[in-house]
């Protein structure tokens, strides 16, 4: 095997443990500031959507029927409906869309 591949993971480990290390280290005691803590409280939604929006509307095959399974999705969310029902309208819509299309 190619040394320089030894040499990739050898950083690679040595970047993804100073990313979860420092964050202990440097900070020790509670975050106090609010903007901070308003930041650090919304992180995780963010890295769920920007990871989640991509697949949406690149896995149905169309992307007119990822947007419109995405709309529907929302929509119903936003009306209260359980995740389970809103797995189910989402693929109905996709299902409906490709078939018409």
């Amino acid at each position: 095997m190619n040394k320089e591949v030894y040499v990739y993971l050898f950083v690679m480990a040595a970047v993804t443990y100073l990313i979860r290390v420092l964050p202990l280290t440097v900070i020790r005691g509670e975050i106090k500031n609010k903007r901070v803590r308003a930041f650090l409280h919304y992180v995780p939604y963010v890295t769920l959507a920007v990871m989640t929006f991509p697949a949406i509307m690149e896995s149905t095959g169309s992307q007119a029927a990822g947007l419109a399974a995405l709309v529907a999705g929302a929509s119903l969310a936003w009306f209260g409906g359980s995740l389970f029902q809103v797995a189910v309208l989402c693929c109905a819509v996709v299902f409906a869309v490709n078939m018409f299309m």
